[in-house]
């Protein structure tokens, strides 16, 4: 069925299948590059494939889609009867995907909104639902924009990863730079603020810090409590037990709970957090 404003985000969203083809999203795919072979996220790659790459060293690196990708994602839309197109990606801080989806929408046969959510993974997940969910009521572009925007206002990651290692490899870790000597040798608590990464704590032992990832999550949401129900994301690499334990006691704990997911980040955010992530997103 179509509708009068299309959704398209990118594949670091980490929707479930299930939510892309209920709401109609569609998610543009970014590349990994392994060795001299470029890959899609999601079709072509997948983040076990890439954690077993990091793990034996070899060279792992991502690029953003290409223009034209974008174009005919949006040429398509169009075809299908969109009058309008909101397109929402990860942070420009970590990507070229939005400068990528701003060039292709200067030709789009539609109007197109590109945002700059300042998220990634299901934080950006969120938006894309959220603004899928306007969408559907009937909303024009202008409020299905205003919603994904909501939506990330009332967003917040943290993450745990064993070593910064990768992080410090690909040059994602923003202002956490300078402290690079010192937190190298613990094990880094971190989030996403103004769409960048920050360091928040370090901890000494793995335990300790995913034990303080479960605090910091509690805290978050029992601030925000009088604002109404809350959905959360669990992401991990290659650590799915921990990553089940903690939603499990997650579930238990968080108040206002509607919705939890619990996931594997895909190929492109493995490539630059290592295997042993593990992430939290809370959602209002």
């Amino acid at each position: 069925m179509s509708r009068k404003v299309a959704i398209v985000t990118d594949s670091t969203a980490y929707l479930p299948q299930e939510a892309i083809r209920r709401h109609g999203i569609t998610a543009v795919p970014l590349t990994v590059v392994l060795g001299d072979r470029a890959l899609e996220e999601g079709t072509e790659i997948s983040a076990v494939s890439v954690a077993e790459a990091l793990r034996r060293r070899r060279p792992v690196t991502t690029s953003r889609p290409a223009p034209e990708l974008f174009a005919r994602t949006y040429e398509e839309a169009a075809a299908a009867g969109a009058e309008g197109i909101v397109s929402l990606h990860l942070s420009a801080e970590f990507s070229g995907t939005y400068e990528a989806a701003l060039l292709a929408a200067r030709e789009a046969p539609v109007p197109v909104r590109v945002v700059d959510t300042g998220m990634v993974a299901m934080a950006l997940g969120f938006c894309a639902l959220a603004a899928a969910e306007t969408a559907e009521a009937g909303g024009p572009l202008d409020e299905v924009v205003a919603a994904a925007r909501r939506r990330a206002a009332g967003t917040s990651t943290f993450f745990y990863v064993d070593t910064l290692d990768y992080l410090r490899r690909g040059g994602r870790i923003g202002a956490a730079q300078a402290l690079l000597g010192s937190a190298l040798a613990v094990k880094p608590l971190l989030s996403l603020e103004d769409g960048r990464i920050q360091l928040l704590e370090k901890v000494r032992t793995a335990s300790k810090a995913i034990a303080r990832l479960e605090e910091l999550v509690v805290s978050r949401v029992a601030a925000g409590e009088a604002q109404g129900p809350v959905d959360v994301a669990v992401h991990h690499l290659a650590s799915i037990e921990r990553a089940e334990a903690l939603a499990e006691r997650l579930r238990k704990r968080v108040a206002g709970l509607r919705e939890l997911y619990v996931s594997e980040v895909g190929a492109v955010i493995g490539a630059h957090t290592g295997p042993g992530l593990l992430g939290v997103v809370v959602s209002r």
